[in-house]
């Protein structure tokens, strides 16, 4: 279970999270939505004890990210991207990670298989394309077989069947019991895998519930999306 309860930060004086509370609960996708600079990004670097905020706390079961020894056995995360060396090839970035982690070799070609990236495991980081940056990331963020999974945008770059496969798996991680958070600036690309949605626009909440109570009343996602986020909608 993930838990935001009431945080801001604040940079030279400028609001980037003001008071952001939600929970993101275990058998279920929480889809994270707003536009661009909304505070999705930054709320998720002070989850993953990226970012220290002002205020306010961030936790997965309740505990900080920091304070697990081995944080890649209770939570993978995907910011974007490859999060690798550009050199690097596929198969020795995830070993890296992997060895200072415990986990064996063979685990790398489990997720390297699962991502769909076996046939890349010897390729360099830099001959990938968008998609398959964000497909190795993800091979990153699968390797302690979490139970907590969060992907920032991870649509980004794939190709329909690639959006599919996402899909799939981030379903499958939540019927196996797992909490997904799973963040876009485009809400039908959540609706259709969200069970749960939380709408954040200028740093600030402005709706979270399942899918049918955001919507309601909107007349649709495009509307709702439309409403909740910007000045003229709201």
């Amino acid at each position: 279970m993930i838990d935001i309860d009431q945080l801001t930060w604040t940079l030279r004086g400028r609001t980037i999270l003001d008071h952001v509370s939600f929970r993101a609960a275990p058998r279920r996708v929480t889809g994270f939505v707003g536009p661009n600079g909304a505070g999705k990004s930054s709320t998720l670097r002070v989850l993953l004890g990226l970012q220290t905020p002002t205020s306010g706390e961030a936790t997965i079961s309740k505990r900080r990210y920091r304070d697990f020894g081995r944080p890649l056995d209770h939570i993978g995360a995907s910011l974007g991207g490859a999060g690798a060396h550009p050199s690097r090839r596929a198969v020795d970035h995830l070993g890296w990670v992997a060895a200072s982690h415990g986990y064996g070799r063979a685990r790398v070609h489990e997720v390297l298989e699962q991502v769909g990236l076996a046939h890349a495991a010897k390729a360099r980081v830099r001959t990938f394309s968008l998609g398959m940056a964000q497909r190795l990331g993800i091979a990153t963020a699968l390797l302690g077989d979490p139970e907590v999974l969060v992907l920032d945008e991870p649509i980004n770059g794939l190709d329909p069947e690639g959006i599919r496969w996402i899909r799939t798996l981030v379903r499958r991680r939540a019927d196996d019991g797992g909490t997904v958070l799973l963040s876009s600036h485009v809400m039908a690309e959540l609706a259709t895998v969200a069970d749960d949605l939380v709408v954040i626009s200028g740093g600030r909440v402005r709706a979270s519930g399942t899918v049918s109570e955001v919507v309601a009343g909107h007349g649709g996602l495009e509307e709702a999306f439309f409403a909740l986020t910007t000045e003229e909608g709201r």
